[in-house]
């Protein structure tokens, strides 16, 4: 029995599935939202305390990072400062071609689990969105290179999707737009940046959990520190 299913079974991992739809939304309803584990794409919200990986079923944590007492890492400074010859711009989210092409070249880094279409994260259309999108454009000269997203609340944002151009995988520029986004948290003086979904064990999530200031969700109603996740994991 793999240690995935034996918490399954044994009731030791908490077992949350749930999924709506709410097509509006108050800022402060979509801080309430996150801070009890749930995601959305476009109007569609969901949660859920497990995810198949790799034929594994492994223990899925939502990421925040308290935006106050937040640092970059020497890395993250490192990426930060090779990206200083870029253009980023940011405004209200309205994708159109340019953005859905880019998003074309990026699912071609992907060989299972292949994303679709754009919308499919953000919904159809922005007037349809459930709250405030913004929209993180990163140019180089007149490239459009990548672009992410972020959902806006009352005292919190949410990260929802980025895609970059794979030809510049070197700037590591997921990190560099989350970073963006963590630097917009803070000039509107916002107290948490949820990251979206990790794992406890190891996966192709755990960049996030290199974020200084994190917390995790333990899907009983309790936000504990990044540093506890190695606990968890020998449990």
């Amino acid at each position: 029995m793999s240690q995935q299913l034996y918490h399954l079974l044994s009731g030791a991992w908490p077992l949350v599935a749930e999924s709506r739809q709410l097509s509006s939304i108050t800022p402060a309803g979509m801080d309430a939202l996150w801070s009890a584990g749930w995601r959305h794409f476009g109007s569609d919200f969901f949660r859920a305390s497990l995810m198949s990986d790799g034929g594994c079923l492994k223990r899925q944590i939502p990421l925040r990072v308290k935006i106050g007492a937040f640092s970059q890492s020497r890395s993250q400074r490192r990426t930060w400062k090779k990206n200083a010859d870029l253009r980023i711009t940011c405004g209200a989210a309205s994708p159109g071609s340019a953005e859905q092409s880019l998003f074309d070249i990026h699912k071609s880094r992907f060989a299972e689990n292949v994303p679709n279409r754009l919308e499919d994260f953000l919904g159809a259309c922005p007037e349809k969105y459930p709250c405030e999108y913004r929209q993180f454009s990163v140019c180089h000269e007149d490239q459009l290179i990548a672009v992410s997203f972020m959902a806006v609340g009352s005292r919190s944002c949410s990260g929802i999707y980025a895609a970059f151009d794979p030809a510049f995988s070197r700037r590591r520029l997921g990190v560099y737009t989350m970073l963006a986004e963590l630097e917009f948290a803070r000039e509107q003086e916002l107290d948490f940046y949820y990251l979206g979904y990790a794992t406890v064990e190891p996966s192709c999530y755990d960049y996030k959990k290199e974020f200084r200031s994190l917390e995790y969700y333990d899907w009983e109603g309790g936000w504990l520190g990044g540093r506890d996740l190695a606990k968890v994991d020998q449990e």
